[in-house]
């Protein structure tokens, strides 16, 4: 039953982070899971189900979120459509690639990129605009690219789909909007190849490949819970303040994963 309480305190907590700070709350949630599992005997492989189990309870959040981006006209659907293909070709071969892999390349790969989004959302860094949207070719190699690093840290690719809109000269209310619609090709190919290519001794009871059954349902109810209480409470509290402490978060987080990995 504490491992029930585990998940569900942890999607209540990625939720509200998520809608407060417009950040994807798999950074929360796959380090965090990760050592829940660890802890209930998952010492082989709990990385990978952690990645498969947080990019499918993006599922669920994206489709929330991209309905209200959507309601504001906030969408950019013609770049959605056109970063799709290599979003779902880049996520899925991603995530089938990690299946295989040992959980240290992964967590090495993590513990890099929560350095990098600790020091993005510390400094705000938003590039600057220098060109327009690329054409297919640019555009499928920038989904691929996204898609793939989505995959190895769980995430629904707003950390690097926002920054590139940004230096195509996208506005940020709809580079915001957008990425969140981009967010769901990539949890559903994320998932997929996640529960596709974990090999069968690898599998758990109550899972379905790489995916945590009952951890994503927690999961998902808490964040779908509390993802709109935290969008609302951005109106309402200081976000710039709260951007650097969850900066200081992630920083202390990444430290205990590489930490752990001396």
């Amino acid at each position: 039953m504490e491992f029930l309480a585990g998940y569900v305190l942890l999607g209540l907590a990625a939720g509200f982070a998520a809608g407060l700070l417009g950040v994807g709350g798999g950074l929360v949630i796959v380090p965090v899971l990760a050592w829940l599992l660890e802890a209930q005997g998952h010492t082989q492989n709990a990385m990978h189900y952690a990645l498969g189990t947080s990019l499918a309870s993006i599922l669920f959040t994206s489709i929330s979120s991209l309905r209200a981006h959507h309601a504001r006209g906030a969408v950019e659907w013609r770049t959605v459509g056109r970063i799709t293909p290599g979003i779902l070709f880049g996520t899925f071969a991603g995530a089938a690639l990690a299946a295989r892999l040992s959980p240290l390349p992964l967590k090495v790969f993590f513990v890099v990129f929560l350095f990098y989004a600790a020091v993005q959302m510390w400094w705000n860094f938003k590039p600057a605009a220098h060109r327009q949207l690329p054409g297919f070719a640019g555009m499928f190699g920038a989904g691929g690219v996204i898609g793939a690093v989505s995959s190895w840290v769980g995430i629904g690719g707003g950390t690097l789909s926002v920054p590139f809109q940004l230096w195509c000269n996208v506005p940020l209310h709809r580079a915001i909007g957008t990425s969140a619609a981009i967010g769901l090709p990539i949890a559903a190919a994320g998932a997929l190849g996640y529960a596709l290519h974990a090999p069968d001794a690898d599998a758990a009871a109550g899972s379905l490949g790489y995916i945590h059954l009952t951890a994503l349902a927690c999961i998902a109810i808490g964040s779908v819970a509390t993802a709109p209480l935290g969008a609302r409470s951005a109106h309402a509290l200081p976000v710039g303040r709260l951007k650097r402490i969850f900066a200081l978060f992630l920083l202390a987080l990444a430290l205990r994963m590489a930490w752990s990995l001396l």
